[in-house]
């Protein structure tokens, strides 16, 4: 299958392409400047060069290709601006590729963050929040979702707050970069909330099983650890750097303070059950592990 990848490079995006091309797949990531196209091409992959805003651009590899993964965001969480912007910009380029595949039965995978239950693990039928500081994120899920009635095979792999590697990613990896910067190891509240997390080649096989078995219109989630508590995750760290470990007011974290305050465990039973995906990497915990001093 020829598949068409934006945020080819990215930290789920990287372990896609090398997943997908792992599995005889053809593999065209959209590639912001020449450093990123050199990555790709030096992986196997091609490049197409252009960036979320670059719609004719992703139009035309969106309708050359045999399926699509959307992966790339521009993850500023500095200011309630900045988010919003970029999660118009993303809006706008999920809204081209499916304009591009409707009425070809093509398979088109989207990711989302996994949602917050109150009193449980979320699972894979429950709603995305519409609102908060990212629910323009999951109005453009929901639509996209909605292209099965159009003639696309539209599908969403939901991911938890961490998608990790080598120590790195995600919200923990967030929590890594504000500690090396301020000299502590914070967390929101009391630290008792829990994130799921995964490995982000564990993701990118979920990615990969969508495209190619996902029916119409069908979330899954790439959770392998139901909840980590943030306390926890922030202790690791703080004995990695050896900063201390304390609270720190939600402002702290940005425009997604609200989230990162949040216990969202998740469970990913019915996706392991039905795709048959199977997480076989290290646990964040572990991973923590290797974060250099």
């Amino acid at each position: 299958m020829k598949v068409f990848v934006t945020g080819a490079t990215g930290n789920i995006g990287a372990a896609v392409v090398t997943e997908l091309l792992a599995h005889s797949h053809e593999v065209i990531g959209l590639a912001r400047s020449e450093t990123s196209a050199a990555k790709l091409e030096a992986a196997g992959a091609s490049a197409v060069r252009g960036g979320l805003a670059d719609l004719d651009v992703i139009r035309s590899a969106a309708a050359d290709s045999d399926g699509v993964i959307h992966l790339a965001f521009s993850n500023d969480f500095s200011a309630p601006e900045a988010l919003a912007a970029g999660i118009a910009e993303e809006t706008a380029a999920i809204t081209a590729v499916g304009e591009a595949l409707i009425g070809s039965g093509r398979p088109f995978v989207v990711c989302s963050g996994t949602p917050s239950i109150p009193g449980r693990a979320s699972i894979e039928s429950d709603p995305l929040p519409l609102d908060g500081p990212v629910g323009g994120r999951a109005v453009a899920v929901d639509r996209t979702l909605a292209l099965k009635d159009r003639g696309v095979r539209s599908s969403a792999v939901r991911l938890p707050r961490t998608v990790h590697r080598n120590g790195e990613g995600g919200f923990a990896g967030i929590l890594t970069q504000i500690a090396r910067s301020s000299g502590l190891s914070g967390y929101p509240g009391d630290g008792s909330q829990r994130w799921p997390a995964v490995h982000s080649a564990d993701a990118a096989a979920l990615f990969r099983l969508a495209l190619e078995a996902a029916p119409a219109g069908t979330s899954w989630h790439a959770v392998a650890d139901e909840g980590d508590p943030v306390r926890a995750i922030a202790e690791i760290i703080g004995r990695r750097l050896g900063v201390p470990v304390g609270p720190a007011p939600a402002e702290t974290y940005g425009a997604i303070g609200a989230v990162f305050a949040l216990d969202q465990p998740s469970s990913s039973a019915h996706t392991r059950e039905i795709l048959g995906w199977e997480p076989t990497g290290p646990s964040l915990l572990e991973d923590l592990e290797l974060i250099r001093p």
